[in-house]
């Protein structure tokens, strides 16, 4: 049996797959987020580590756990005294901009160079920078090499095992990480004014990363990516231009590349895994709000008791509404990269209802993603034509249909859209000696249902085009890109 933990946004769970990657149990937990400030997010890191331990012993029961794969969300920091694993403050969330100004006048074709990133607050950079800066005493501690600096799965492996590392999928998201040499990058450590002594070891996605008691005799960690990496080797997109999109608390879509690609129209070049000291390389798109939407039309209008309503109630919404909603609540990714822009609801009239609202929201996914698909035709010279679509949002056949139809790409949803799990299971797997290798048949991805285009192009151009105006509307009202 092999486990997979999958710490999210919102959530923490673990699922157990036997041999064949089938999942065989499941345990989850809502985490709570906090926002202190207006654009702040945060996490308590003992709710992390403390639901960690809860869903891998429900989830493992009694059965006997060769390997545990671990998958996070990605970005999101943390620096902890390497004594006793305490975090210093709580944990800087992905989504937070709170460091948006100091971003503002970072040098961007240096990062672009070094990292295939660009100068956003997304990144774990200035997340780290602003901790050693307000938290008296982290930087000299820092300095005397007192702390350790991590992303969530780092932060996790060391409560876990006591070992300071990380992978280089969650390294290449920090923007200090060299992506092309495979080594943190001094020019970007002074920039940032990070001391060397914070950082974690790197290494492969698949590899011996330490072992942990928690279960109640010894298991081996063997697997570690971000969770958008770990989503696209659980899609088993092995191969230069395959496409998945990971629809959960944001939207991500990942074209594996294979050799690295640079983008001229604001994408992201990151690592898509890296096997045996070998890097593999793909263009991704970023969607900071795809299911978070959702949530807040259920948790701050009121509007819906549950995600399922939403679905129930968009197929009755006038389909000449109008109404866009753009959900820039954290600022807009890619790639409009506008981290002052904040959300709207477009086209509302006195006939707007539930129904036509709950659609607008479901409907911004397929639109973001063939904003993201637009721009990766245009650094590509060719468009995808199908997408493999994992996530929360992946369960709706509503929302997985109107993406087909705007979109114009075959949707295909695999049995398990948990695939970030089911990528760490993969890893782990692998990493044992269970499971075949990238280049080999990858007999885990399974066709649950596939969504072919209905609507008519010129329909699908026209709606897409009515969106794209309401995001030009909300960028000219933040101001334009930040």
């Amino acid at each position: 049996m092999l486990l997979a933990l999958d710490q999210g946004t919102t959530s923490t769970r673990a699922i157990r797959f036997d041999a064949t990657l089938r999942p065989q149990a499941v345990s989850q937990i809502e985490l709570t987020q906090h926002f202190p400030s207006p654009g702040w997010v945060e996490h308590e890191p003992e709710d992390l580590i403390r639901d960690s331990l809860a869903v891998l012993r429900e989830a493992a029961g009694s059965e006997k756990i060769t390997a545990i794969g671990i998958t996070n969300q990605r970005e999101t920091t943390l620096l902890w005294r390497r004594d006793t694993g305490q975090a210093i403050h709580r944990a800087i969330v992905w989504q937070d901009r709170r460091t948006a100004e100091s971003c503002a006048g970072l040098p961007a074709d240096l990062i672009a160079e070094r990292t295939g990133l660009l100068p956003d607050p997304y990144f774990s950079a200035s997340k780290l920078a602003w901790l050693l800066d307000h938290v008296p005493g982290a930087r000299a501690d820092a300095q005397a090499g007192r702390l350790c600096f991590g992303t969530v799965d780092s932060f996790l492996l060391f409560r876990l095992t006591g070992v300071h590392a990380t992978d280089a999928t969650n390294a290449s998201r920090t923007m200090l990480f060299n992506i092309f040499s495979g080594e943190w990058d001094d020019d970007l450590l002074r920039l940032f004014n990070i001391p060397r002594a914070v950082l974690p070891r790197v290494l492969d996605c698949a590899a011996e990363f330490g072992v942990t008691g928690v279960l109640g005799r010894p298991v081996p960690i063997r697997g570690i990516a971000g969770d958008q990496q770990a989503a696209t080797i659980g899609q088993a997109c092995f191969a230069p231009g395959m496409l998945k999109s990971t629809y959960g608390t944001g939207c991500f879509a990942m074209l594996v590349t294979g050799a690295a690609v640079v983008s001229r129209h604001r994408l992201l070049t990151t690592l898509a895994w890296q096997l045996g000291g070998q890097r593999s390389y793909a263009l991704e798109g970023a969607i900071f709000n795809a299911g978070s939407t959702v949530q807040w039309l259920r948790d701050g209008l009121g509007l819906i008791a549950s995600a399922a309503e939403a679905t129930a109630l968009a197929p009755q919404a006038d389909p000449a509404a109008g109404v866009h909603l753009v959900p820039a609540f954290t600022g807009l990714g890619a790639p409009w990269w506008d981290s002052t822009a904040r959300a709207a609801i477009t086209g509302l009239t006195r006939g707007t209802g539930r129904a036509e609202i709950a659609a607008a929201a479901l409907e911004a996914v397929a639109f973001q993603t063939q904003d993201l698909l637009d721009a990766m035709a245009l650094d590509m010279g060719a468009r995808a034509t199908t997408i493999r679509v994992d996530g929360g949002m992946a369960r709706s056949d509503w929302t997985m249909q109107r993406l087909a139809d705007i979109t114009g790409c075959v949707v295909d949803r695999p049995e398990v859209t948990e695939t970030t799990a089911l990528g760490a299971a993969w890893l782990a797997g692998y990493q044992s000696g269970l499971l075949p290798g990238p280049g080999e048949a990858a007999p885990h991805w399974r066709l649950e249902q596939r969504f072919m285009p209905r609507m008519a192009r010129e329909e699908a151009a026209k709606r897409h085009g009515d969106w794209l105006a309401a995001v030009r509307r909300v960028v000219a009202g933040a101001g334009g890109p930040g």
